[in-house]
């Protein structure tokens, strides 16, 4: 098969197939720079101490509470503990109990998604929406209604 240059402008190498170079590839797309300029998991709080309460609180409260109403006509199990309000790194809203809801995958993605600015829509989408505010489980706090 004839190689092809990489499809990364200013990239002199060639590629067999369509597309990045080796060199190119982990900096070429816009999500692969923004998750290697990320902190890692770890650092970001999610540790063996997290992992044991998300764990635990799974148990107490197994099912999805569906905040987008994605499966409104089945239970779901739910397979994460969320955090309602994104942390960005407080740790305090991290560790809130009232800042915590059980997702499923699906529901999780699409909240993360809709967040991040995915679906064509502009970043923090989801507090306009209301995710999780009427949804959580727990009372929320006044300011939260």
């Amino acid at each position: 098969m004839a190689k092809r240059p990489c499809v990364r402008p200013g990239c002199p190498n060639l590629v067999e197939r369509g597309g990045c170079c080796a060199a190119c590839a982990p900096t070429h797309s816009a999500r692969a720079r923004t998750e290697a300029a990320r902190p890692s998991a770890h650092k970001r709080g999610y540790t063996r101490e997290w992992s044991t309460y998300s764990k635990a609180r799974l148990r107490r409260h197994p099912l999805c509470v569906d905040p987008a109403k994605r499966h409104p006509l089945r239970a779901t199990a739910a397979t994460l503990t969320d955090h309602i309000i994104p942390h960005k790194g407080d740790q305090t809203l991290f560790w809130d109990p009232n800042n915590h809801q059980s997702l499923c995958d699906e529901c999780h993605n699409h909240k993360t998604a809709t967040e991040d600015g995915a679906f064509g829509r502009t970043s923090n989408a989801s507090a306009a929406r209301g995710w999780g505010v009427q949804f959580s489980q727990g009372l929320p706090p006044a300011d939260r209604r």
